[in-house]
């Protein structure tokens, strides 16, 4: 079988799943048609995913003319997969994703005025200005951590669970990883802990195509990460991350089989990565012809298409967009008007003062 420059073995600008099934191996139990969302779901979807992807063009607008100057990590082409996937949430489930985290952060709910503040250094930032865009935790709205080692999130993700069930609360634990993650151990001991104990989480692999600079296929021995899950007795699901009802769908049953003591579920969302590792990097070892491919099936004007053609009113698109511009331009003035920790707050927030509730 041919192998695509960018690794794929198939048409390397799609993700397509099984011919009527998006489940894999022995676990074939998905519907052949996901339902289709209601309206009142479709435009939270698309606030999210809106919301996300103006974020990251004013976020990478800021980097170039020099108003920021941190490290950053683009999430252009996965919009989808986080507002579609955090959608099936509540608010106090637990997030634990990854340096490449800005789009499940503000899935999840936290504040915009919060994050931009952080990523500006400043005090009244969801870390008082210490993370970064890197590191980001707001337990408020469940995000817990964003690990900058590749790989570390899932046994983080496995403890939460762990909490959860010996609490006997009904929260689901995520573990959002990329690709280059699933070749790395913890992934496979965390895998196998959460099957023998019947975790309450998810395992959401956000599969970009690559892990850092290296292609799929050059380091991975499997072509859907998803089909890992059979090892491990636990249900594998594919789905195309730029299509929300698929996102949705999966997810809503993953995390309704673990609210219902059904255990854990390997979730893997094929999306590309539409820039490059880091802001600035260069990315001419993908393909124009692949990245262009890319770039239509995961633009915003195809999004709003799909939306309308759902029966998501255009008038209401056009009041998303509007409020969700207001939003960000208020929370850069917040964040540029906020003041930057004081030298001695090196001192602070070393070790917890009191046991969490």
């Amino acid at each position: 079988m041919p192998v695509s420059t960018n690794g794929w073995a198939s048409e390397p600008a799609r993700f397509d799943p099984p011919p009527n099934s998006r489940m894999r191996g022995e676990f074939m139990s998905m519907p052949v048609s996901p339902p289709s969302l209601g309206p009142d779901l479709a435009r939270t979807i698309y606030r999210k995913a809106y919301l996300i992807n103006r974020t990251d063009e004013r976020f990478r607008a800021m980097l170039t003319n020099g108003e920021l100057a941190v490290a950053y990590y683009p999430v252009r082409g996965q919009e989808v997969i986080a507002a579609a996937a955090m959608a099936a949430l509540r608010q106090d489930d637990y997030l634990v994703t990854t340096y490449r985290g800005l789009h499940d952060a503000l899935a999840k709910g936290i504040p915009s005025r919060l994050l931009w503040a952080e990523f500006a250094g400043k005090r009244t930032g969801t870390c008082k200005g210490k993370g970064g865009p890197m590191h980001i935790t707001h337990p408020e709205t469940g995000v817990m951590v964003t690990t900058g080692i590749v790989g570390s999130g899932l046994p983080i993700a496995n403890g939460l669970a762990m909490a959860s069930q010996i609490r006997g609360e009904s929260r689901v634990a995520v573990a959002s990883f990329g690709d280059g993650a699933s070749n790395i151990g913890a992934f496979h001991e965390a895998l196998n802990m959460a099957s023998v104990w019947k975790l309450p989480v998810i395992f959401l692999c956000q599969n970009n195509q690559y892990a850092e600079h290296t292609a799929l296929a050059a380091g991975t021995s499997v072509s859907r990460i998803s089909d890992r899950a059979v090892a491990y007795g636990m249900p594998g699901i594919f789905c195309d991350g730029l299509d929300p009802a698929s996102v949705y769908e999966a997810m809503n049953e993953a995390v309704g089989r673990a609210r219902a003591g059904g255990g854990p579920t390997l979730l893997e969302a094929g999306a590309f990565r539409l820039l490059g590792h880091i802001f600035g990097a260069d990315y001419s070892y993908v393909s124009r012809q692949d990245l262009h491919a890319a770039e239509e099936r995961a633009s915003m004007a195809k999004l709003r298409q799909w939306m309308i053609e759902r029966q998501v009113r255009e008038s209401d698109l056009e009041r998303i967009e509007k409020e969700v511009d207001a939003e960000i331009n208020d929370a850069v003035a917040f964040a540029l008007d906020s003041e930057p920790p004081d030298p001695d707050d090196i001192r602070f927030d070393i070790y917890a003062t009191e046991q969490a509730a």
